[in-house]
């Protein structure tokens, strides 16, 4: 037979409809990062708004290129470093790629082009370092802050995501914590830990950073004693829409095929969501006799953080306990922030550490498969608190080193005058309202706007830097 027809009959086949459904989840993954630009642009104020709409994006911007070059090898490469990390030299600036493979060797899983799953797993990286920033909002350098993005996301990471996604302690490998603590079954840990698309490596990774960060890097002049409300509510539901939607990419896309796994993941996202959304605005009701639009956007976030990890290993309606309790807990913890007097800005602790630790531990409690609830005995609710502690502890360890290291050298904070004046203009020589463009006589169109007056008629004086109530923003 010719060599090279042989060549054709031996190679891998590609499977279209899984690499189509892999790339199209990639997409969605990528715009979850300008969504949560939105959602938290819209949380800040005015004068901050398109500072912190930048640290979303310029994270993304950063931490695509070092994925490219080593962030993808580090993290899924051949060659494992003591669990840690896999060596960035294997694959480095995407070299030694392959053209098709089966992402994880199951039978059932279609092959697809490799750089099809590092396009999707770059969005990871982005999106998790995105996340972060909402805990400083208002008060850090913009050059800082993509100097830490890059050091965190190759120092925390991509060795996380390696520990639990690549083979390495964290994950479901005969060498990993979860085989020591309770052995393993063909190769593989018999309680292998769940975190079907990112508890651990997203959520509670993102969440403790920003808890250390927010410590590092000091409260904003004035909390406590301004009145520090979003600036624009439709701007931060418009995000969590976005947000919700982008979702489904982040959580069915992470099955990495079209099948009958992926539909149950849909549908678990989508109820748990659900069930977060109302329990927030229960909790706000009975608290405070108001159930508000920022309580919802943040309930939705808090549903899709905690079934996150969990969204393949329950049912619809463990995926709905799981929702409403993760809804309960976040808005209760938000309200802490005040008592301690911590200035997490945008709820980065209340939303992603508490719901991403409640799904990670509540996937032991309510997996069909090995939940405790189920009568399946203790061992899976185990190995989801250790991976969680042990994320816990690495995140914070480290991100304390990077924090400090940036306060001592290049510094975290702006000028005290620029804070008070508005971080936007200091630090882009922008604001995202222009107010000031219809002064005494402006022409607009071929008239003229009396001397006060907005392009609507409304008077402006003052206006724009206030908020609905008239406190300032």
């Amino acid at each position: 037979m010719n060599a090279h027809l042989l060549a054709a009959e031996t190679a891998p086949k590609l499977d279209y409809a899984a690499t189509a459904f892999v790339l199209l989840c990639a997409s969605l993954v990528l715009m979850m990062t300008p969504a949560l630009a939105l959602f938290y642009g819209g949380m800040t104020r005015s004068k901050s708004v398109l500072n912190m709409m930048m640290m979303s994006f310029g994270a993304l911007g950063v931490v695509g290129i070092i994925y490219v070059l080593y962030g993808y090898s580090m993290s899924f490469g051949t060659h494992d470093i003591a669990g840690l990390i896999a060596n960035p030299g294997d694959k480095f600036g995407l070299h030694n790629v392959a053209d098709v493979f089966n992402s994880f060797g199951y039978e059932g899983y279609g092959n697809i082009p490799e750089l099809a799953f590092v396009g999707f797993q770059l969005t990871f990286a982005g999106l998790t370092v995105a996340l972060i920033s909402g805990a400083i909002a208002d008060r850090v350098k913009f050059s800082t802050w993509l100097v830490f993005s890059a050091i965190w996301a190759t120092i925390v990471y991509f060795p996380i995501a390696h520990m639990v996604w690549g083979g390495g302690l964290l994950g479901g490998t005969d060498q990993g914590v979860a085989a020591t603590m309770f052995g393993s079954t063909d190769g593989k840990a018999t309680f292998a830990p769940i975190d079907f698309a990112g508890g651990t490596v997203v959520h509670i990774n993102a969440g403790m950073a920003g808890l250390v960060l927010a410590l590092i890097v000091g409260r904003r002049a004035g909390f406590g004693r301004v009145p520090m409300r979003p600036h624009n509510v439709p701007l931060t539901m418009l995000g969590a829409g976005l947000l919700w939607f982008g979702w489904f990419g982040f959580n069915a896309g992470s099955e990495l095929a079209a099948d009958g796994s992926a539909a149950l993941v849909w549908v678990n996202t989508t109820a748990a969501t659900c069930a977060a959304m109302i329990g927030w605005l229960a909790v706000e009701k009975i608290k405070d006799g108001e159930a508000t639009s920022i309580g919802a956007a943040s309930g939705v976030v808090a549903g899709l953080v905690a079934i996150t990890p969990a969204c393949g290993a329950l049912s619809p309606v463990g995926s709905l306990i799981l929702g409403a309790v993760a809804g309960i807990l976040s808005a209760l913890a938000v309200s802490l922030k005040f008592k301690f007097n911590l200035d997490d800005s945008l709820d980065v602790v209340g939303v992603h550490l508490v719901s991403g630790l409640w799904g990670t531990i509540g996937a032991g409690l309510l997996s069909t498969t090995n939940g405790l609830l189920y009568g399946k005995g203790y061992e899976q609710t185990v190995v989801q608190i250790v991976i969680a502690l042990g994320c816990l502890a690495f995140t914070g360890v480290l991100t304390a080193v990077i924090g400090f290291a940036l306060k001592a050298t290049m510094g975290w904070r702006i000028d005290h005058d620029d804070e008070l004046a508005g971080i936007d203009s200091a630090e882009h020589a922008e604001s995202a309202y222009d107010f000031g463009g219809f002064a005494s006589g402006t022409r607009v169109g071929h008239g003229l706007l009396p001397s006060g007056h907005g392009p609507l008629g409304g008077s402006t004086t003052g206006a724009e830097h206030n908020d609905p109530r008239g406190v300032q923003a």
